[in-house]
């Protein structure tokens, strides 16, 4: 006969007795409400695992934030692990992630909380938005102020200074009583404004000829070597940061098998940078166009167009536009898929941007592979910046000489200004500065590459500001480093500053001025890069912080400094660690006088 099983108490963990019995699994549960309200704002075919940043896009345009529910009825949803999405939601500084315990219950018609950005960064800092931040801050203790005020980076509007967004409605300029006006209506009016621009209507653009170009391609009138060629004579570069050559990111993208894809990086990041934003909301199928072309040139299948989500504007107008494009009837018509970044300056980089249109966080890849050779879901893509495509169809239409005669070393009368700064006669083609900061008519200003501040003052932006002298500028935005007034010749292109320790980088060209403080720029800078530090590699993430506590003194310590922005440069994975020192570096050297020490 057998024995009788043992007693619960004869086997059980001794601490049994004191443990808490579950009554549900563990983890954050699904509710039925939060799955009944996931259906209505996102349809009930199957999710794509890819299409999560859009999913969380949907969600929070709806409710204003991102309730913690829904986030786990979405994993459920998705058949992912919960935290998978939290971790993407959180990467995004545009994602507000709301626990269950201050959140409503889910309901598709809970009111939108307000949420007002404003930026701090450095041309917005210059034109008062630390003042306004005060302001907004007192205006907080009025009951009727029901506004969340959050500071927010460079939302691309720099020659408007100091930039503010409610919702999706930016406010250019920005003012107490701006906001407070907006705010009277009832509800405020929080949606984007569409570009006004007529060459963003797809019927007018036709009528000025856009995609002409594109047509003479398809028809055979330009063979695929022939636009190769015409674009390497010309010179044409990335226009986003890099400068690599365009011609041979083709022939690299080329030599890959098929399929091939391609992305347009439409996230510009930089603080001071806002060329990409003109263009788009003024001459949208310019760049529709060459975007086809160079498309078409590597036979590519597929494109995404990743959009930063600070220009809700820009985002609404290819919402009407693309289908039209999609219906026009091109004879090589490659899917066109149009995705939003959510406020992350680190996807600017282009495998970072890769990695965000996958759906996940946007973390830099290790390379190589480069993205021609491996990209977007593992295949040969091609990436290009607005700008550069913007020039493609003007180069093919007008003839490589016409643009690569337009540097500033090309023009009558600049030999001597070739002569008197050593640089080799190599700057081909036009560039975007965006200017702005202490000028007196900001703006992008359309000049020859290695034209100089003191030609872009001169003649595009008359002068300096009422009652300001040049203190000194940044020559290509946060990353770019900073020069002194003495500096005022040195021309601005790719290459010709680096003896400086200084890039133009996507040409972004910030004013100060006698009135500023170099030591109070380059703090703010720095706390830029801390933010915007995707953490992935311990240089970078820890040699942000880092600084910032060491700029913070008051007094500093020059070595620690210099040996700080040495190892940033020489240990991070990607652009932003390797240049974040870049403002630091350039302060020590070029501004001594200015730098906090001991007396």
């Amino acid at each position: 006969m057998s024995a009788s099983p043992p007693s619960p108490t004869a086997w059980q963990h001794p601490g049994f007795s004191r443990r808490k019995t579950r009554t549900t699994p563990k983890g954050r549960q699904t509710t039925p409400e939060a799955l009944q309200e996931l259906k209505h704002l996102l349809g009930s075919d199957k999710l794509e695992r890819t299409l999560l940043i859009e999913y969380l896009h949907t969600l929070q345009d709806d409710r204003g934030f991102l309730p913690a529910s829904l986030l786990a009825a979405l994993a459920e949803r998705l058949g992912c692990a919960l935290v998978e999405v939290f971790e993407v939601a959180s990467f995004y500084a545009h994602f507000n992630i709301v626990k269950d315990e201050v959140e409503p219950a889910p309901s598709h018609t809970a009111p939108k909380v307000l949420t007002l950005r404003v930026c701090d960064s450095i041309s917005c800092a210059i034109a008062g938005a630390e003042q306004l931040l005060a302001s907004l801050e007192q205006e907080k203790k009025n009951p009727s102020f029901q506004v969340r005020i959050l500071r927010a980076p460079c939302m691309g509007r720099c020659d408007k200074a100091p930039v503010a967004m409610l919702g999706k409605k930016a406010l250019e300029s920005a003012s107490v009583e701006s906001l407070k006006a907006l705010l009277a209506d009832n509800p405020p009016d929080t949606t984007a404004e569409l570009p006004s621009a007529p060459l963003g209507n797809f019927a007018l653009a036709r009528k000025e000829g856009r995609y002409a170009t594109l047509l003479r391609c398809l028809q055979g009138e330009w063979s695929r070597e022939q636009v190769l060629e015409t674009v390497a004579q010309a010179g044409l570069c990335g226009l986003g940061g890099a400068g690599f050559p365009a011609a041979r990111k083709w022939q690299t993208v080329l030599a890959c098998a098929k399929p091939r894809l391609m992305a347009v990086n439409a996230d510009e990041g930089e603080p001071g940078t806002f060329k990409d934003h003109l263009y788009l909301s003024q001459d949208l199928h310019r760049i529709l166009e060459g975007m086809l072309i160079a498309a078409w040139l590597v036979e590519a299948e597929k494109i995404w167009f990743y959009l930063r989500d600070e220009y809700p504007d820009i985002y609404a107008l290819l919402q009407r536009e693309l289908p039209l494009l999609r219906a026009a009837g091109f004879s090589f018509a490659p899917d066109i898929f149009l995705r939003r970044g959510a406020g992350a300056y680190i996807c600017g980089e282009e495998s970072a941007m890769l990695e965000s249109i996958e759906g996940k966080r946007g973390l830099p890849r290790h390379k190589p592979p480069f993205p021609a050779q491996v990209g977007l879901f593992g295949r040969p893509t091609l990436i290009h910046n607005v700008e550069t495509l913007y020039w493609i169809p003007q180069i093919l239409d007008k003839g490589a000489e016409w643009y690569a005669t337009q540097g500033a070393d090309s023009l009558d009368g600049k030999e001597k200004n070739k002569e008197k700064n050593n640089h080799k006669n190599n700057h081909k083609g036009w560039r975007s500065y965006s200017v702005s900061g202490r000028v007196k008519h900001p703006g992008v200003k359309l000049a020859p590459a290695g034209i100089t501040l003191r030609e872009l003052l001169e003649k595009h932006c008359g002068g300096m500001a009422e009652g300001h002298r040049l203190l000194g500028y940044l020559p290509g935005g946060a990353s770019g480093g900073m020069l002194n007034a003495e500096q005022i010749d040195l021309p601005l292109d790719f290459g010709t500053l680096v003896a400086e320790g200084c890039f133009v980088g996507s040409y972004a060209v910030v004013v100060f001025s006698d009135h500023d403080d170099p030591a109070a720029l380059v703090r703010n800078l720095m706390r830029f890069f801390e933010e915007e530090s995707c953490g992935q590699c311990t240089p970078c993430r820890v040699g942000t912080e880092k600084a910032v506590g060491l700029l913070a003194s008051k007094e500093w310590d020059r070595d620690l400094l210099e040996e700080l922005c040495s190892a940033m440069a020489d240990a991070s994975i990607c652009g932003l660690g390797q240049a974040a020192g870049n403002p630091v570096r350039c302060l020590l050297k070029n501004f001594s006088a200015h730098v906090p020490q001991k007396h």
